[in-house]
């Protein structure tokens, strides 16, 4: 009974540490969504309108632009995955490669060839493990992006989008990300970044009562968009960093509480079976200081006779 008492204390002692470590974590990760989420409603007007403008200067104009014409047949897309560099997030890089499984799957099934661009340690780990072949990755900024990094993201992607498919560019530009809706609810999102799809910008901004302004452009429209095509791209993949950070912490939080809160119960399930081995242990002391004491009147009655 003693050997199994101390068994319950230690393995009581070990669960304590653990969950102080999850509740520090939960802390930790709670204090970070408050910054993430700040950074994602400062970020969001400036894509938004951004794509407003590139709308209404690809709808005024006739020009024939990588940001705006689609190929006729497209053959090779390209697409940005955002993970997570860190684990212990639940679901979240694993929801995150699905969503893009499912986008490499139907671009393929379309005909495309797919050049994968990936963020995170998590989706390196998985595209290296399964050996399959990633044209380009970062690591180590998923937690708190910054502007720079965006910028360093969007680069090759958009030297992809201006070159040839027969030199190795892409027709197509998606990203894949986890959308911050709430604090209980990310969703993993597919969405095309590049050629912009100008009927559907249209249409948003008719269900929003919304009607673009008209410009003039100097020095011509063409020249407009190739400023503001390396913009928007960076604000896009920087609002998405964002998003992607704070559904993270968001899902680290989620993770941490669920752990803590069953490190509570564990705990309470070992005291109860360490309480009862105790209770055990001393009973048996009793009954053998009952049985000695027992046995030591027998005999000295027996020598009494």
């Amino acid at each position: 009974m003693g050997a199994q008492l101390r068994v319950y204390k230690r393995r009581i002692k070990s669960v304590t540490a653990t969950k102080k470590i999850t509740k520090a974590m939960e802390m930790i990760a709670a204090s970070r969504i408050v910054k993430a989420q700040r950074q994602v409603a400062a970020s969001t007007p400036y894509a938004t309108e951004l794509t407003r403008a590139v709308t209404a200067v690809a709808t005024g104009s006739t020009t024939n632009h990588a940001l705006t014409t689609e190929v006729e047949t497209p053959t090779r897309a390209a697409i940005l995955l955002i993970t997570s560099d860190r684990g212990l997030a639940g679901g979240y890089s694993a929801n995150a490669l699905k969503a893009a499984e499912q986008l490499t799957e139907r671009l393929r099934g379309e005909g495309k060839e797919v050049d994968a661009y990936i963020v995170g340690r998590k989706g390196v780990s998985y595209y290296g493990f399964r050996e399959r072949k990633v044209t380009e990755s970062w690591t180590g900024f998923t937690d708190n992006p910054t502007y720079a990094d965006a910028k360093m993201v969007a680069a090759p992607l958009i030297a992809a989008i201006e070159k040839d498919t027969a030199e190795g560019g892409v027709d197509e530009l998606h990203i894949v990300f986890t959308e911050f809706i709430s604090m209980l609810t990310q969703t993993p999102v597919q969405k095309r970044l590049l050629p912009l799809s100008l009927e559907k910008a249209k249409e948003e901004t008719a269900t929003k009562g919304e009607i673009l302004p008209l410009f003039d452009f100097e020095p011509s429209a063409e020249d407009v968009l190739d400023a503001l095509l390396p913009r928007y791209v960076e604000s896009r993949i920087y609002n998405a960093l964002l998003q992607a950070a704070a559904s993270k912490h968001a899902a680290t939080r989620r993770a941490m509480k669920s752990a803590t809160d069953n490190a509570g119960e564990l705990i309470k399930s070992l005291s109860r079976l360490a309480n009862a081995a105790r209770q055990a242990e001393i009973t048996q002391e009793i009954s053998e200081i009952v049985g000695g004491a027992s046995a030591l009147a027998d005999a000295t009655a027996g020598s009494d006779k």
